[in-house]
């Protein structure tokens, strides 16, 4: 497995050593402890994975009390997929960074707790799985303006096009009104 360390503090970028033959292919898409040598140590209590359509946007979510890691693979299709550092501590706090993950690629994306996620799908019939360090809480549960313009975020949406969001998504707080981490 090869981790990429990422712009943003915590945040890796993970390429798994993938064994292909006649059949198919092979990789690991969970090792505890071979996460944990590479400094990602999380234990996961919940797997969710969603389905999209093409320019359906999801986020950018976040739980506050019960905060998340998470682990995000996308297994077919390919999202642009974004996290914001939410901790004030950070030295880069506010900031977004984006990667494209592509199911015929199988990266997987770890975000650490005290960040917002959220992804664009590219293609139909995307799927998107991911493993959280904590269970879904509503009462927990925030959202971050996708379109705020403080995070610098240029999703790649063709001109006169909008993403297809959720009401929730649509009523997402502006980082200077968000509830954030210490």
């Amino acid at each position: 497995m090869r981790t990429m360390p990422l712009a943003l503090p915590g945040a890796v970028l993970i390429e798994p050593t993938v064994y292909g033959d006649a059949r198919g292919a092979f990789f690991e898409a969970w090792n505890e402890r071979t996460f944990a040598a590479s400094g990602i140590e999380a234990r996961f209590v919940q797997e969710n994975v969603s389905v999209s359509r093409r320019y359906v946007l999801r986020g950018l979510h976040y739980q506050v009390n019960q905060v998340q890691g998470k682990l995000v693979r996308v297994l077919a299709g390919a999202v642009f997929d974004v996290i914001v550092d939410l901790r004030r501590s950070s030295p880069r706090f506010g900031r977004s960074l984006s990667v494209t993950l592509d199911a015929r690629e199988p990266r997987a994306l770890w975000v650490p707790p005290g960040f917002a996620h959220g992804f664009l799908a590219l293609s139909d019939d995307t799927q998107v799985q991911y493993k959280v360090t904590d269970f879904w809480s509503p009462p927990a549960e925030r959202t971050l303006a996708w379109d705020d313009p403080a995070l610098g975020i240029e999703w790649p949406l063709p001109a006169n096009t909008g993403p297809v969001l959720s009401d929730k998504d649509r009523r997402g707080q502006k980082l200077s009104e968000a509830e954030t981490f210490p």
